[in-house]
């Protein structure tokens, strides 16, 4: 898992640095995370006796001085869900110092389940909250998101062949009542969520993505009480292995890159 950040003078990046000292086993992609108190985190999942997706764990290398230095991984994970091999993990540390990590499971190698991990104590130990359910004797290679919103932390995440949101408030665990794309999609996968200083949420996917198949994007603006707004849209022309990010602009609108 290779790191690197830009030098003090802005001019170039460092020299790249592996950050795992001993959990390897990467796969599904890792994540980094940075707040404003010189504190940075990258996350993966890794097993180091190869032993199967039931035996995962989630891995966090700490640093507390911008990533000049980190120190050994630890697990932030401590119950024994697994983690799914090929879906991807997301990191995000928000204004306020708290880190969380959604990942997808792979407890029995049949319970694909989704969990929030949140720590806020700078990474040093977690809690961990079920989010959603999932039973698939496969792995759905699927990705996670989190942004912020005023004084709450939205999550994004995939369930079957449906995509979702939700609040979770600042240093909490519990959600807020989550939110599905409206309507029916083909295979709606890799969601993106961002929210405005106004309130509204845009929630963004694709669909009909494969293995070495591209396919489309589809958007959703939702108010301040998650409903459905009439702005909304589509484009059919997502590369093979791509998928959406979103963020808002300082006007109130929004942003989508693919």
């Amino acid at each position: 898992m290779l790191f690197t950040r830009l030098n003090n003078e802005r001019t170039a990046f460092e020299p790249q640095k592996n950050v795992v000292q001993f959990a390897v086993g990467l796969d599904g992609g890792g994540s980094v995370a940075a707040d404003n108190l010189g504190h940075v985190y990258v996350v993966w999942h890794g097993n180091p006796a190869d032993n199967g997706e039931a035996n995962r764990r989630v891995w966090v290398a700490r640093s507390s001085d911008d990533g000049r230095t980190f120190a050994r991984e630890a697990p932030a994970n401590q119950e024994p869900t697994g983690a799914c091999g090929c879906c991807g993990l997301r990191a995000f540390a928000d204004d306020r110092g708290t880190l969380r990590i959604l990942y997808r499971a792979a407890r029995e190698q049949i319970h694909r389940d989704m969990y929030l991990l949140t720590s806020t104590n700078h990474g040093k130990s977690f809690t961990d909250h079920l989010v959603a359910q999932w039973e698939l004797n496969a792995c759905p290679m699927s990705t996670a998101y989190i942004s912020e919103i005023g004084g709450n932390d939205l999550i994004a995440w995939q369930t079957e062949q449906q995509v979702y949101f939700a609040k979770v408030a600042r240093g909490e665990q519990e959600l807020s009542a989550r939110f599905a794309a409206p309507g029916l999609g083909r295979d709606r996968k890799h969601p993106a969520v961002a929210g405005n200083a106004r309130g509204k949420v845009l929630l963004a996917w694709s669909e009909g993505t494969g293995w070495k198949r591209g396919g489309s994007i589809a958007w959703q603006v939702f108010d301040i009480a998650g409903k459905p707004t009439e702005v909304r849209g589509t484009a059919s022309d997502l590369p093979v292995w791509d998928v959406v990010a979103v963020y808002a602009n300082p006007s109130g609108g929004f942003t989508i890159i693919y």
